[in-house]
């Protein structure tokens, strides 16, 4: 149940803050007031899709937060789900600032993307205007109209029958991907065996290429090689640095003893020599043993080719190459006895497809059960609502041609509101504010058997006046015994039937306007169902009419509980 709504720099609110009750809270105001704003914050708070230009003017941002008591063990478990935290007590907290370039979204604390928000907000409220009305018109939303019905029937036969589905399909894509003719299946099978006859033949080893790669730089630079170390060797010899160090070794032998700091440097001179004399020696060694093989040369630039054609076709590593040798292997075999595969994956397709009719028939009785229920139980809900001869049909038809993940049935509605019409698709026949009335009539059906406590419904009241009207009344505030209802109202035979009622008005000061929200006293809640009435001065004869609409709401109120 939604407790609170805190909005600030909304449109025209500046700050407002309201504490809403179980029941029926009625929200009314003049033409212009707002009262679109309230329902519309509360749908940006849910997840809805949000303009940089509602921040009211001169603000940065603009903020809403609703306070929810959560109704149901299930609510629970789906923000367990989610990784979402929520208060030993039940109490959900959603946040949601606008600001110009993004939005921050938080449930209980916890930053979350738009979209989990989304998955929040449609746990814990159902929001009905004239747009989620006209989704009714649907075909796939009646359908799943019929399966949310009887979902403790339905919802285990649609997964069987999906999981049937996924099965079959699979096994079909696999036939058609691989509905070869005899001249294109040997025409692979030669290309394949090739392919993994060049692969077997490179035989290529663990770290060749590497091996073979500083081989064949080393054979490629002989000659940059050869006369880099020939000359080091030159010039690190006798008749370079080491005979010069070694002749100032002896010069500094003829003061030695003398001074102990000349002795210290003489010994470092000495470890020079001996480590220049050691360098030369290998250096010597390395040019002695450097050789060209112009024949090796050729036969590592013959092999890296090898390789680099094997790793551009089949895969720049090692286990990539040896993985596609194995997928030709299993290809190959694969086409060898491509005959006795496409028999025995008929055969599979042909179980699977039976496995499938017998998921979706069952399904379909199910469904089938369910929408004769249903329709009675709409028929009734809608005579109650003043459609005195009113037909209400759901038709289930079985496409067996075509099944899906969903079932092979198309579900329709249709509606018979007159006495000798025939029953018509429900899209045809139904205008605003028939629709609005079928959708109440559904969602009072429904009560007691989905998760969400909390209604909000905008324009309930499109097209219908009088008589009409008591019955709608007299609905919602069946519907409003055992669910928290926010309704948006002009009628006052439905303000009538209020548990709370709170008004929407329109102040303007001297430079700027704001919108504000208040809950009526039962003095205050008169006034307003005597302006409702269209009392253009609020008499004592005006209000006494209010007060007699009050009372005959309240009489419908007890004799409904």
């Amino acid at each position: 149940m939604l407790l609170s709504l805190h909005v600030k720099n909304l449109a025209l609110i500046e700050e407002e803050e309201v504490s809403f009750t179980d029941g029926l809270n009625i929200l009314t105001g003049e033409t212009g007031a707002g009262k679109s704003i309230i329902i519309g914050s509360i749908n940006l708070a849910l997840g809805a899709r949000a303009d940089k230009n509602i921040i009211r003017t001169g603000a940065e941002y603009a903020l809403v937060e609703l306070t929810f008591q959560a109704d149901h063990e299930k609510q629970f478990e789906k923000l367990t789900a989610l990784g979402l935290p929520y208060e030993e007590d039940g109490i959900i907290l959603i946040k949601r600032k606008i600001l110009p370039t993004r939005s921050i979204c938080s449930v209980c604390g916890e930053t979350v993307p738009l979209r989990q928000l989304r998955e929040v907000g449609e746990l814990l409220m159902d929001i009905y205007g004239q747009r989620e009305n006209q989704r009714l018109l649907r075909k796939e939303a009646q359908r799943r109209t019929v399966d949310e019905y009887a979902q403790e029937e339905t919802m285990p036969l649609l997964a069987q029958a999906s999981a049937a589905y996924r099965k079959w399909k699979s096994l079909t894509d696999e036939w058609e991907g691989d509905n070869l003719d005899e001249s294109a299946r040997l025409r692979e099978l030669d290309l394949l065996a090739y392919e993994a006859d060049e692969i077997e033949a490179a035989a290529i080893r663990e770290g060749e290429e590497e091996t073979l790669s500083r081989e064949q730089r080393k054979l490629g630079s002989f000659q940059k090689i050869s006369e880099a170390a020939g000359s080091a060797c030159r010039l690190t010899g006798e008749e370079g640095a080491a005979g010069m160090i070694g002749r100032a070794c002896r010069e500094l032998s003829f003061a030695a003893g003398i001074d102990e700091g000349l002795d210290d440097l003489a010994d470092q001179l000495a470890g020079i020599d001996d480590l220049l004399s050691d360098f030369n020696r290998g250096m010597a060694d390395y040019v002695e043993d450097l050789s060209f093989d112009p024949g090796r040369l050729r036969e590592i630039e013959d092999r890296l080719d090898v390789i680099r054609r094997c790793q551009d076709k089949y895969g720049q590593s090692l286990p990539e190459i040896r993985q596609a040798l194995e997928t030709r292997r299993r290809r190959i075999e694969f086409l060898k006895a491509y005959e006795a595969h496409r028999k025995a994956l008929s055969a599979d397709i042909e179980r699977e497809r039976a496995a499938l009719e017998e998921a979706c028939g069952r399904l379909t009785d199910a469904r089938q059960k369910a929408a004769d229920t249903l329709a009675a139980k709409m028929k009734e809900a809608l005579m109650e609502l003043n459609f005195l001869r009113v037909e209400f049909a759901i038709l289930v038809e079985p496409d067996r041609e075509h099944p899906g993940p969903e079932g092979w049935d198309h579900v329709s509605m249709s509606i018979s509101m007159n006495p000798g019409e025939p029953l018509r698709p429900l899209e045809q026949v139904a205008s605003g504010g028939e629709l609005s009335r079928i959708m109440l009539a559904l969602k009072t059906v429904f009560a007691g058997r989905d998760d969400i406590h909390s209604f909000v419904f905008d324009e309930i009241d499109t097209g219908i006046s009088g008589q009409t009207a008591w019955k709608v009344s007299g609905r919602m505030g069946r519907l409003a015994g055992d669910h928290q209802i926010l309704c948006i109202t002009h009628l006052p035979q439905i303000a009538a039937m209020q548990d709370s009622h709170f008004l929407i008005e329109k102040v303007a000061g001297d430079d700027s306007t704001a919108t504000h929200i208040r809950r009526l006293s039962p003095q205050e809640s008169e006034r307003e169902l005597a302006r409702l009435l269209g009392a253009g001065e609020i008499t004592p004869a005006a209000l006494e009419n209010a007060r007699e609409m009050k009372r005959t709401a309240a009489g419908e109120k007890k004799a409904l509980h």
